[in-house]
């Protein structure tokens, strides 16, 4: 039965990490009641671990057909930089069917028109978001460095930087010495690298969350530790079942990453093909500064970025799903891979390792939509690139929540290439 009582919460976002937090601060200084829910404290899930990059460089899907060849070595290398437990194969196949389909040219164009819509807003999403908390301080806008070891990657840089420079991406091809110069505690074995001067880092991603909550809570959001189960749709708005109870609201934002699909199909009737990266990241407390910035390694396939903290490694995939425990040699193995990038090995006393999930999408694409007659709000699936696209991705939101949208923020992208039915 419809229940058709007004709801006393405008918005319900179902996810308390960056992005759902973001989300509910943007939507809250509209004016808007807004309940935040998740199982867990707010930015305790993907966004705890992330590498810290801005990745506003990284247009391209993480796969290219080269992946066919790549299969047997996914399923027989714990360690590989990208990994398909053979456990999770079956399940795997549906979706990696998808992504492969997705790699055809027309296809694959528009991922990376729609992927690089979405990097070239970030920066200034953060920087107006940020003000806006008076937080500027949390993010270091000052680039970061892709090298390459071996002499016979240097034609895969420059095609690359071709590349690269073809979609509009800031790029400098930088010299050994020019390397040297700016991070001289690397290793004299790099031949050079790729400067991408429009990227930047958090120097601690969980504290950004954390000081959006508090400003979210100045505004008047509330945050509820529940988990919810299912979800209705009703004349007036939409019904959460959580394990405390039923909660109503007049519209819902689903921004629960890599486990929004379950109550996507609840609200729409549609199911998405949402699988996860599982990332894994190893944090170095003992390394402060031994970067200027961060730097990704061509050949080790893994990225280094200075925080606060220390040094976090970070940069597998590895596909399994949400239930199987985390394999935390992967994270270790971050370390034995750092060896001789750097003149002297970096520290692992104290280390901690950590394991989380990326929400992955076959066209590599997040879903940001409006459906439902509007009572339904969609925010996930932004893969390895959320903290990228957190901010811009919660003024897209803001702009979709009304019936009569908002004036929108020169640079955000049309939201064509987000919508939920393009599945």
């Amino acid at each position: 039965m419809l229940d058709n009582r007004q709801p006393e919460i405008d918005i319900a976002v179902v996810g308390a990490g960056i992005i759902g937090v973001a989300c509910a601060l943007q939507l809250a200084r509209q004016g808007r009641r807004v309940v935040v829910i998740d199982q867990q404290e707010p930015g305790m899930g993907a966004s705890f671990g992330n590498a810290g990059h801005l990745a506003t460089e990284q247009v391209f899907p993480i796969a290219d057909l080269s992946i066919l060849m790549r299969l047997p070595t996914m399923l027989m290398d714990p360690m590989g930089p990208l990994r398909l437990d053979w456990k999770y194969l079956p399940r795997a196949l549906p979706w990696f069917a998808r992504l492969l389909l997705n790699l055809r040219p027309a296809a694959y164009q528009r991922t990376v028109a729609g992927i690089r819509a979405l990097n070239e807003s970030s920066l200034g999403a953060w920087q107006r978001l940020l003000a806006n908390i008076d937080r500027p301080q949390l993010m270091r806008e000052d680039g970061s460095l892709l090298v390459f070891e071996r002499a016979e990657s240097r034609k895969a840089i420059e095609g690359l930087q071709a590349r690269m420079t073809q979609q509009n991406v800031p790029v400098d091809c930088w010299s050994a010495d020019a390397v040297q110069q700016a991070a001289p505690q690397l290793s004299e074995r790099i031949q050079g690298g790729l400067f991408f001067p429009r990227t930047g880092h958090f120097l601690d991603p969980y504290r950004v969350v954390c000081e959006l909550v508090e400003a979210a809570k100045a505004s008047g959001v509330t945050f509820l530790k529940r988990q919810v189960r299912d979800g209705q749709l009703q004349a007036q708005g939409v019904a959460l079942i959580t394990d405390q109870g039923r909660l109503a609201a007049r519209q819902v934002v689903i921004a629960c990453g890599a486990h929004s699909a379950r109550l996507t199909q609840a609200l729409t009737g549609k199911k998405v093909p949402l699988d996860t990266e599982r990332g894994y990241h190893l944090m170095l407390p003992h390394e402060q500064d031994r970067l200027p910035f961060a730097v990704t390694s061509l050949e080790r396939k893994f990225i280094m970025t200075p925080m606060s903290d220390g040094l976090r490694l970070a940069g597998t995939v590895e596909f399994a799903g949400l239930d199987r425990p985390p394999n935390m040699q992967r994270a270790w193995q971050l370390h034995r891979l750092s060896r001789g990038l750097l003149r002297h090995e970096l520290s692992a006393e104290d280390a901690t390792p950590w394991m989380g999930f990326r929400p992955s999408l076959p066209d590599s694409l997040p879903i940001i939509d409006r459906v439902c007659d509007g009572r339904v709000l969609l925010a996930f699936g932004h893969q390895h690139l959320g903290l990228t696209q957190a901010a811009v991705t919660a003024e897209l939101v803001a702009q979709l929540v009304s019936p009569i949208y908002l004036p929108q923020p020169l640079g955000l992208p049309a939201l064509a290439a987000y919508r939920l039915d393009r599945f």
